[in-house]
């Protein structure tokens, strides 16, 4: 059975046996009884650093640990939040219920939660690492939990899985999760060189691991598989980062979207720092950037992707990848584009796209929502399914 099949079996038997259980109950399967587990903490990475008259700890990695007394899953989960976000993200959702830890715990796995470099536990220093910059409280609305009222791009109105409705100012979701962001790094080039080495070094400490990540922290999968892809198992991309080379700015309508800024957002097509490029790239204007003609379909953008020469991405081929995107969330108009830059550089990702496995209605906080374990159910199907 391939992967894929394997994927629609484990999320659509998750929703026959809620929907079994009665129509409150549809939405999500019931927790399992909480297994014992050993819980811990540690720092990763770090380095003393003189700063005016002070010595300081610079480049640490805050690192969370949980996992079941018996670990029958081969390999440990290593998750890497995104932008403006913790690891906070993945231990509960705000209205109370258990996270995708504790999903992912009792199906066998030990668990590694990160805090990214220069954030939340990690440490928050200006001093260190220069400006920081926030999302204001419309921003969140808009990108991820009221995007049906603000119908930005074609899949918002699609949006209804965020808890106690609509995900505004006032519900009490919302407002907990407005309480959980913190400042980020402004400079999206200095997060990923300070982020990238803090993974390899706990990829070094605990062995090979699957890498879990959402948004902003793809880019850190991609290239965290570039550089050891003997420690990465596979990478379960959440909607990342994207799409290749270009940010896009969604403003509604027909033409619903446009290219933000000048120059490339992402160098090196999904990452800012250099990749494994076979024939070699030795600065990023050795890539060629074309724009296709036409989207794959109605709703999505026009991707950008490499033009001839093509050049092949060697080391992420060799690492199993799935690039899981929602149906109502701002990256699904954009997220093939990450799948066709891959495939067309002979890395050939999963695509899990969770309306196609009955999957309905979330947006790009889908750990978050109110079906947050059908979520986490498709991701494991998918990750057991790989060779062992």
């Amino acid at each position: 059975m391939n992967a894929k099949r394997m994927i629609r079996r484990f999320a659509r038997a998750a929703l026959v046996a809620a929907a079994a259980m009665g129509p409150a109950a549809a939405q999500e399967t019931p927790p399992r009884p909480d297994p014992a587990t050993f819980a811990g903490y540690f720092y990763i990475g770090g380095r003393y650093e003189r700063v005016g008259d002070k010595t300081l700890m610079v480049g640490q990695m805050f690192v969370q640990s949980r996992r079941p007394v018996s670990v029958t899953q081969p390999w440990p989960l290593v998750l890497v939040h995104g932008i403006s976000q913790t690891g906070v993200n993945f231990l509960g959702t705000p209205d109370g219920r258990p996270g995708w830890v504790q999903r992912f715990v009792e199906h066998g796995f030990a668990v590694y939660v990160v805090d990214q470099v220069g954030r939340g536990r990690s440490g928050t220093n200006p001093e260190v690492y220069g400006p920081y910059a926030r999302y204001s409280a419309r921003a969140l609305e808009e990108t991820y939990t009221a995007q049906e009222v603000y119908d930005l791009f074609p899949q918002a109105r699609l949006h209804t899985q965020w808890p106690g409705g609509r995900g505004v100012q006032g519900n009490a979701a919302f407002d907990q999760f407005v309480a959980s962001q913190v400042p980020y790094l402004a400079s999206a080039q200095q997060t990923e060189e300070l982020v990238d080495p803090a993974l390899i070094a706990l990829l070094e400490k605990i062995g090979p691991a699957v890498l879990v990540t959402h948004g902003q922290a793809g880019l850190f999968g991609w290239a965290v598989s570039d550089a050891r892809p003997d420690l990465v198992k596979a990478h379960v991309a959440v909607e990342p980062n994207g799409p290749p080379f270009f940010d896009v700015r969604l403003r509604g309508g027909k033409d619903f979207y446009e290219k933000a800024g000048e120059g490339r957002a992402r160098a090196y097509g999904i990452t800012r720092v250099p990749l494994t490029y076979d024939p070699p790239v030795r600065s990023p204007e050795d890539l060629v950037v074309a724009q296709a003609r036409a989207p794959t379909a109605e709703g999505r953008i026009r991707c950008w992707l490499q033009g001839d020469p093509v050049r092949r991405l060697p080391n992420l081929a060799r690492v199993p990848a799935l690039i899981v995107t929602a149906e109502a969330s701002f990256r699904t108009p954009v997220d093939e584009c990450t799948a066709a830059f891959l495939t067309q550089a002979g890395a050939k990702p999963d695509t899990l796209r969770l309306a196609e496995a009955g999957i309905h209605g979330n947006g790009h906080m889908m750990m978050l929502e109110k079906n947050s374990d059908q979520v986490a159910d498709a991701l494991i199907g998918w990750i057991t399914a790989r060779p062992r």
